[in-house]
């Protein structure tokens, strides 16, 4: 009757091995493949919507914009400011959705604020220096008539 113990009690921690590998696979599966699946598939996605004229970021952090895509090379040949570059397709990381005219307006605009409220600083400067030139024209005055 012990022995049918012994054995009933090695073939629970068979069962318990497999049970912790079919766990830890699984917990494998949802926090490492399947995001990286569908990292792939996103990026994917974004590949097949590109057109001339997208802005773009390459892997290299390079920023230009799309002229031409050729997909028989599954080459893309970007405007980086008037130098026309070749990268492969799978070179292209990100698209990024903002103009660069809609990126300068704002600065322009933040920059025009910041100008009006230097201007009254700049005039309050003008004021504490023209205070602390007389103040030390007083202080030599007051140190001549002394020393008379």
């Amino acid at each position: 009757m012990l022995g049918n113990f012994v054995i009933a009690a090695g073939g629970a921690s068979q069962y318990s091995t497999i049970i912790i590998l079919v766990i830890f696979l699984a917990l494998m599966y949802f926090l490492m493949l399947r995001p990286q699946q569908k990292q792939q598939k996103k990026h994917k996605d974004m590949m097949s919507e590109l057109k001339k004229g997208d802005h773009v970021v390459t892997i290299g952090r390079l920023h230009g914009v799309i002229d031409e895509i050729n997909d028989a090379d599954k080459t893309v040949t970007l405007d980086c400011d008037g130098i026309y570059l070749v990268f492969d397709l799978r070179a292209i990381s990100t698209v990024t959705a903002q103009a660069p005219a809609a990126v300068t307006a704002p600065v322009a605009a933040a920059t025009s604020e910041a100008a009006s409220d230097a201007q009254p600083a700049e005039s309050a400067a003008d004021d504490s220096a023209d205070t602390a030139d007389s103040a030390a024209a007083d202080d030599s005055a007051d140190k001549d008539d002394a020393a008379k």
